[in-house]
């Protein structure tokens, strides 16, 4: 019999609950490199960390900044999906040390940044401490995860509302975005 794990809904572990990362960047990083060569970056470096192996990259996608800020450059935003086992908190570890080889400061809440990696789910897992919360308390109304979400996995349902990744983008209003390079 398999031992229940805390914070998987069912009680039963999935061990191969694919697991979602967003990735985004709007400033060069400190080695100059355009935010699309930085979120490029960050793909290969996702390939093998913790473990875990890439299975898809969605299409890159420039977007407005949410919330809005006429200050702020449009992002490139997009979605890895990988595969196999991760300890959550050692995920949003090694995803700070990629951010932060990228040059990643966080000077206030929503500040432009060279890189940022999301973890958006991992499998059918629903934690809501301590960090990293999961599935992401934001991505469901975030038309700029959703879209590139849908490319690397259209079978995608979130794992508290069992709402497919159509029904979430078909609940949301239209936003400023365009496919990238």
């Amino acid at each position: 019999m398999t031992a229940a794990i805390p914070g998987w809904r069912s009680g039963i572990p999935d061990p191969m609950g694919d697991i979602i990362v967003a990735i985004g960047a709007n400033l060069p990083g400190q080695d100059g490199a355009a935010p699309l060569a930085t979120c490029r970056m960050a793909v290969a470096a996702l390939d093998g960390i913790c473990g875990l192996s890439l299975v898809a990259t969605s299409g890159w996608w420039e977007t407005a900044p949410e919330p809005p800020d006429p200050r702020s450059p449009w992002y490139v935003n997009g979605v890895a999906r990988l595969r196999g086992e991760a300890d959550p908190a050692g995920l949003l570890a090694a995803l700070q040390a990629i951010e932060a080889a990228a040059g990643r400061v966080r000077p206030y809440p929503n500040a432009p940044r060279t890189l940022d990696l999301d973890i958006i789910a991992m499998g059918r897992l629903v934690r809501a401490a301590p960090d990293p919360v999961i599935p992401h308390p934001r991505a469901h109304l975030r038309r700029f995860v959703l879209e590139p979400l849908r490319e690397v996995w259209p079978g995608w349902t979130h794992p508290e509302t069992g709402d497919t990744v159509e029904a979430l983008l078909s609940e949301l209003p239209p936003a400023p975005m365009r496919p990238a390079g």
